[in-house]
């Protein structure tokens, strides 16, 4: 699972849940490795790996249903709900009803 636009928040371990349009299939338990890029790597680029997450939880909301808390764990403390909402918005071409997975995750310590 790519973190291409929250890279520093994974490393500082200040993110435990992201919003996707996909990994709807995921289930609580299932392991996944993070990645800081996954698409568009350029000739001779390597994928880089962040560590292994521990899914918790997935469900499917509408994006405009995210809470100020989510954004918080989304890692953007100081953002308001809209900030996020029109940044996701802008970054994967959706509108604020668009349903998306919110997918909660823990850190599998000492992988990389």
């Amino acid at each position: 699972m790519s973190f291409s636009i929250t890279t520093p928040q994974f490393k500082a371990r200040s993110k435990t849940v992201t919003r996707r349009l996909g990994w709807s299939f995921l289930q609580p338990g299932a392991v996944v490795q993070a990645v800081e890029k996954a698409r568009g790597l350029k000739k001779g680029e390597k994928i880089k790996p962040l560590g292994l997450i521990r899914i918790v939880a997935v469900s499917s909301e509408p994006l405009h249903a995210i809470s100020a808390a989510d954004v918080v764990r989304e890692g953007y403390p100081d953002w308001s709900p809209q900030q996020f909402i029109e940044m996701f918005m802008r970054q994967n071409k959706v509108s604020a009803d668009t349903r998306v997975n919110r997918i909660e995750f823990e850190y599998i310590e000492g992988t990389a």
